[in-house]
């Protein structure tokens, strides 16, 4: 799987930009599920076990200013871009193949 860059803006304010990589698509998608998880441990703290549905986590992906993937392509040698349909997308497919 391709190397793969997330590039996050939580929030209107610039100074809020992160990225994370990972070593493949699907390492990314689990890290945008773990960032929504750990939004809901802040979220509720008392919670021993918190449980979602996929359309809140979408919800969550949409609320972001943005949030886009560049996916290393071997053969141009290049990053592609990727935005927040697709990452949504490829989270559904991964969910979908752990079920």
């Amino acid at each position: 799987m391709p190397h793969t860059i997330l590039l996050v803006q939580p929030g209107p304010c610039p100074g809020s930009r992160t990225f994370c990589d990972y070593e493949s698509v699907n390492e990314c998608m689990e890290g945008v599920c773990k960032s929504y998880e750990d939004h809901l441990k802040k979220l509720y703290p008392n919670k021993r076990t918190i449980k979602y549905e996929i359309g809140q986590l979408f919800d969550f992906i949409d609320t972001m200013k943005d949030i886009c993937c560049l996916v290393y392509q071997k053969t141009t040698r290049t990053y592609a871009p990727f935005n927040k349909k697709w990452i949504k997308y490829k989270i559904y497919v991964m969910l979908r193949s752990e079920s």
